[in-house]
């Protein structure tokens, strides 16, 4: 199948075809490390659509690891219970894997995915990729240098109906010279309200689950799902999902890296709530012939209620508004106009309606993601969310914080891995490490 036939293919069509292709292939044996909502997520949408083994799971988390492993054996052909681990170490040591997922809170991708390069799996990794900068660069590094698949979860791009929008809109030049770009997102999901400082759960490791970050007391906030309230463990919504819209964008329109990034914002509303995470941010990328501008507010009301979190193309033929749910296309003058909803797979996949947690408009995203990994690892290509895409997009995201953090723009040297011409910027591409962890920019890989 080659690229244009993948990405016109109908959905009916594309699950039946990569059924008959992995059917034919040994049953990779997969690892999963962070068995928390979006892992179980991932992983059941894989068994989904290829003769995969779920062989391994590891958290820090007893409780969470038990309950994934007991969903698990439940959808598996095997029937047969993972085994638990509570260190990755010992998980990656068995040398059994072919494929490991991390999806753990962002502070523990870095380590995690190395250790794997080195172990000889290929790997799916959540997004964003590092916390900081350096250990994106440390994690690109490992994957080259080990010969690694890595596809990253930034699943936008396996997305049908955004497949369609890029093909049918963008790359049949229906929106004419784009030169500018809004991304955005005005869900109300940051954190607020009391969080009293509490002991952990005996189920939870929070030594482990801290591991490189700064120690902080424990609260009902840091686990399970509240941790991106903090900066210690990610980078706010910006990380969280700017990094989704921005990479789309970037999908969309062949974009590569932004010459420079300027922010701004803060806790402008929010002011009572724990949280350190901004309330309120604007950004610009700047790229050759286009800006793209992400704004975030949690307060508020969105300027278009069918589209909190998107993206808006704004051409000279004509607009483009694109998010997880549906696009809609506005020519100028007298054009048709052209509206799509999000693909849902319900025949093919009935479990999908009942399944806890689950996002029902991102599953066949999923399951898109997985099918490009597998395709890849079979001919050991790039992943349509390679590794260095999802440094990219990772990268420009953390320098949005730097920039909102030291009050100025950053210029981007993609060469030297470096922000040109700032000594007291470049001191941030890292952030500290608690010890007994050692950050992989100061480490060989």
């Amino acid at each position: 199948m080659n690229r244009r036939q993948f990405l016109h293919a109908g959905s009916l069509g594309l699950a039946a075809s990569y059924a008959a292709e992995f059917a034919d292939l040994p049953a990779k044996r997969v690892g999963l490390i962070g068995t928390g909502w979006y892992g179980k997520c991932d992983i059941l949408r894989l068994i989904q659509i290829a003769p995969v083994e779920i062989v391994s799971l590891c958290d820090v988390d007893k409780k969470m690891l038990e309950e994934a492993a007991g969903i698990i054996a439940s959808r598996q052909k095997s029937g047969k219970k993972p085994r638990t681990y509570t260190d990755y170490r010992k998980m990656l040591a068995e040398k059994d894997l072919d494929i490991v997922e991390i999806a753990t809170p962002d502070h523990w991708h870095a380590l995690p995915m190395i250790e794997a390069c080195k172990a000889g799996v290929d790997l799916y990794v959540q997004k964003p990729i590092s916390v900081d900068i350096a250990e994106g660069r440390a994690m690109l590094a490992a994957a080259r240098k080990y010969k690694r698949v890595v596809q990253v979860g930034t699943q936008r791009r396996s997305t049908p109906h955004l497949i369609e929008a890029r093909d049918r809109i963008i790359r049949e030049g229906k929106l004419g010279n784009i030169a500018y770009v809004e991304i955005y997102c005005y869900y109300a999901m940051r954190a607020n309200g009391p969080a009293p400082d509490k002991q952990p759960p005996e189920y939870l490791d929070y030594e482990m689950w801290t591991g490189p970050a700064p120690m902080r007391p424990f609260n009902d906030w840091v686990h399970p799902r509240g941790w991106r309230a903090f900066m210690e463990y990610g980078n706010g919504i910006v990380g969280d999902m700017c990094i989704h819209m921005l990479d789309m964008v970037r999908w969309m329109m062949d974009l590569g890296w932004p010459t420079s990034v300027a922010s701004s914002g803060g806790i402008l509303v929010q002011k009572e709530s724990r949280a350190n995470i901004s309330d309120t941010q604007e950004a610009t990328f700047d790229f050759p012939n286009v800006k793209v501008v992400w704004t975030h507010r949690t307060w508020g009301q969105p300027p278009d209620p069918k589209y909190p979190w998107g993206a808006t193309f704004y051409g000279d033929k004509g607009t483009l508004k694109a998010g997880v749910f549906s696009y809609d296309f506005t020519p100028m003058g007298q054009g048709q106009p052209v509206h799509k909803d999000v693909t849902y797979e319900y025949e093919q996949y009935p479990e999908d309606r009942t399944e806890k947690d689950l996002e029902r408009h991102v599953a066949p995203a999923i399951r898109g993601h997985m099918k490009d990994l597998l395709a890849n690892i079979g001919t050991r290509g790039k992943p349509v969310a390679d590794i260095e895409q999802g440094y990219i997009s990772t990268t420009s995201c953390i320098l949005a914080n730097l920039s909102m953090k030291l009050g100025r723009s950053l210029k981007w040297d993609p060469v030297n891995h470096q922000i040109v011409a700032d000594a007291e910027a470049n001191k941030l591409l890292a952030r500290p490490y608690r010890a007994p962890w050692v950050h992989p920019g100061a480490a060989k890989v």
